[in-house]
């Protein structure tokens, strides 16, 4: 995350909207009154989803099920869920 004046941030106000927006980057703006953070919509529009899923009852655990059988090798394929669609 980089952190910004506000100061700054006005002067290169341009650059760090196509860093935010083009290379998802993550920028924290300070000002006396207090801090911002400048993210694209897309990552935000993320983040929310993903503490939405999270605070879902149970879905932590059946991730973690899930991620167990995936590093025992204990998988199906493509083809077995799906059928040959090719």
């Amino acid at each position: 995350m980089t952190t910004l004046t506000a100061t700054a941030a006005r002067r290169e106000f341009f650059d760090v909207v196509k860093g935010a927006a083009d290379k998802h980057q993550i920028y924290r703006i300070h000002h006396r009154r207090g801090a911002v953070v400048l993210m694209a919509e897309a990552d935000y529009d993320s983040l929310l989803e993903t503490m939405e899923l999270l605070s879902t009852p149970g879905f932590r655990k059946s991730l973690q099920r899930s991620v167990n059988q995936m590093h025992k090798g204990d998988t199906v394929s493509f083809e077995e869920v799906f059928g040959n669609k090719t």
